[in-house]
């Protein structure tokens, strides 16, 4: 069998009849959203059917089931995302193997649309869940969604004061002592993680990463981004794109 030669071919149809998979840059921010836990987040973006989503490859000639193999596709990077973000391995594999099993038996594209809601949704509040377990009182749970919530902005001590209702330098202190480092530092470890994954997954350059999680400036997302991982932002998303 000639690959690269049905591979040529099948771009040619997909020029000819218009018809490109979706981009890369929405699919990453779901995916990010179910990682971390943003229910909020997660419900807008699935107000969409997801079988009625435009991108899709063609993955079966029968249109029921290839919104079942694309739902098979979501199910296991989800669940990849997850193990990333924390979750038990057998926890995040043996989710997966429940909510295909459940759709090998779904019978409509919009009983596949409910059943992917329900699964996204089932994961999100478990990695919510596991974040707030690390932590204790109630207005450091906030603080902690809050910031989760919030990764596109400058987040201030006076914000999350504001947030919770507590004085910002008691909520301060409070912070530090529930979870070890300060509120700057706890920003700027979840704006790297992100940043991390946008650089190993997206085609995002490191200005626009940098501006996504509103560092002030590009040379600043530079100097924080190699004291915490080691690396310039360019050097680490070089790095994973030659693997």
């Amino acid at each position: 069998m000639n690959s690269e030669k049905e591979l040529s071919y099948k771009e040619f149809i997909m020029r000819e009849n218009e018809t490109f998979h979706a981009p890369y840059g929405p699919e990453f921010e779901f995916y990010n959203a179910v990682k971390n836990g943003e229910t909020e987040k997660l419900s807008q973006l699935c107000k969409n059917e997801f079988s009625k989503k435009s991108g899709f490859g063609k993955l079966s000639e029968n249109p029921l089931q290839n919104i079942k193999y694309h739902f098979v596709v979501t199910a296991a990077l989800i669940s990849r995302y997850c193990i990333e973000g924390g979750m038990e391995h057998e926890t995040a594999y043996s989710l997966s193997d429940l909510y295909i099993q459940k759709a090998d038996v779904c019978t409509s594209a919009a009983q596949i649309s409910q059943l992917h809601a329900e699964m996204s949704a089932d994961y999100a509040q478990r990695m919510k869940k596991l974040r707030k377990n690390q932590i204790f009182s109630k207005q450091i749970t906030r603080c902690i969604d809050y910031i989760y919530n919030n990764l596109h902005k400058r987040i201030f001590i006076s914000d999350l004061a504001q947030h919770t209702g507590l004085n910002p330098s008691y909520l301060s202190r409070l912070f530090k002592k529930e979870t070890g480092i300060t509120v700057t530092e706890y920003v700027q470890n979840r704006k790297i993680d992100t940043a991390k994954n946008m650089l190993k997954y997206s085609s995002y350059l490191p200005s626009q990463i940098a501006s996504i999680l509103a560092f002030p400036n590009q040379s600043y997302f530079v100097e924080v981004f190699k004291k915490k991982v080691g690396m310039t932002p360019k050097k680490y998303q070089d790095m994973y794109f030659r693997e």
